[in-house]
């Protein structure tokens, strides 16, 4: 049981974690019905960005700006979204997460040619550092770009590496003819992900009526529907284990019972009361939950240190996300399933015991 819970709120973490450290926890842009790549632009504006920080529960934030384009070669091509940065974007999810190359360095007075692509989009059109991409934009008129890619990483998240490359946000800015105020919108950091909806709404109380926000659950809302059903799995097993826990005990309890029902009828026949003989066997099975208890949590927690520290389970990254099976223990989670254990598994085995009542003490000692 501990294992299950630790295994997928672990899982959950760490993939949820990486999507925010690509796309960030709370995106604000125009407040339109546009949903494609290249949205209305927005003005930076004052007010959001001093709230924002004030570091109430806010860690970071960032603009930035994207144009759909199209990558072309001699023998294939690709569309892409450029994503359009400057030199307050943190890079450290990227920097940990990079295969050749570094990071892009974007200058505030000077446009940069640099760019950062995945390793998926690399090996698919044959890119490496050092090369020149051609980028073309369908617009009126259109235009081309040449880029220098300066970093490949490789972050395993699918459609998103295949989809975006980092450039100078000046360079979105000159193709759009946006004046260097106008961005796309804004990328917000929090400290605590399970707070993800207060600071929704708490920016809505500040944010004007032009701009939108947007959590990183509906951005993604498959990624996150379906971590969501993994609590059901984790439902299911936990019912199935209790219930075999349950019937085994309850197995053992009735065994010890007929294998003490001689016993039973001597201190019955001594003049003991039913209930003093129920509590010496519940404290018993007491006895018996707590040693099982014991044993269980330190397998489990032996089995997650090794997880943790050597990562011997591996998962397909470019399937699950993480490289391996990820485990992350929590002392209310540690103490619940304990306390859940005991006590349904002791208010249930008070109807073996109940069977005492019934025992005769002239049969019992008769039994053979």
């Amino acid at each position: 049981m501990l294992l299950a819970i630790a295994i997928s709120r672990g899982y959950k973490q760490q993939v949820s974690q990486k999507l925010s450290s690509f796309q960030s926890d709370i995106v604000i842009n125009n407040l339109d019905l546009n949903l494609s790549y290249q949205s209305a632009p927005i003005q930076s504006n004052n007010d959001v960005e001093q709230f924002l920080n004030t570091k109430n529960g806010f860690k970071h934030f960032q603009k930035y700006a994207i144009k759909a384009g199209i990558i072309k070669t001699e023998n294939d091509f690709q569309g892409i979204v450029l994503k359009g940065v400057d030199n307050q974007f943190d890079f450290n999810f990227l920097r940990e997460s990079i295969v050749s190359g570094s990071i892009p360095k974007f200058d505030s007075n000077q446009m940069s040619n640099e760019i950062m692509l995945s390793a998926s989009l690399a090996n698919k059109l044959g890119f490496k550092v050092g090369d020149g991409i051609f980028v073309y934009f369908i617009q009126d008129p259109p235009r081309v770009r040449k880029f220098k890619v300066c970093g490949i990483y490789d972050t395993n998240l699918g459609e998103m590496d295949d989809l975006y490359i980092i450039v100078d946000i000046k360079q979105i800015q000159k193709l759009n003819n946006w004046p260097s105020e106008y961005i796309t919108g804004y990328e917000v950091f929090i400290n605590n992900f399970d707070s993800l909806q207060n600071k929704v709404d708490l920016l809505a109380t500040i944010m004007p009526y032009t701009m939108g926000i947007t959590p990183i659950n509906l951005i993604y809302p498959e990624i996150f529907n379906w971590l969501d059903m993994l609590d059901v799995n984790v439902m299911i097993i936990l019912i199935l284990m209790a219930a075999v826990s349950i019937i085994n005990m309850i197995t053992a309890l009735l065994i010890l019972i007929v294998e003490r029902s001689n016993m039973i009828g001597m201190l019955k026949a001594l003049g003991m009361k039913n209930k003093h003989i129920i509590k010496i066997f519940l404290n018993l099975a007491a006895f018996i939950i707590l040693r099982g208890l014991f044993l269980g949590n330190i397998i489990a927690l032996t089995i997650g240190f090794i997880q943790q520290k050597f990562n011997l389970i591996k998962l397909s990254e470019k399937d699950y996300y993480v490289s391996a099976v990820p485990v992350f223990f929590n002392t209310y989670d540690f103490i619940f399933v304990n306390a859940a254990c005991f006590i349904i598994c002791l208010i249930l085995l008070l109807v073996p015991v109940n069977s005492i009542s019934k025992i005769s003490p002239i049969k019992a000692i008769r039994f053979d």
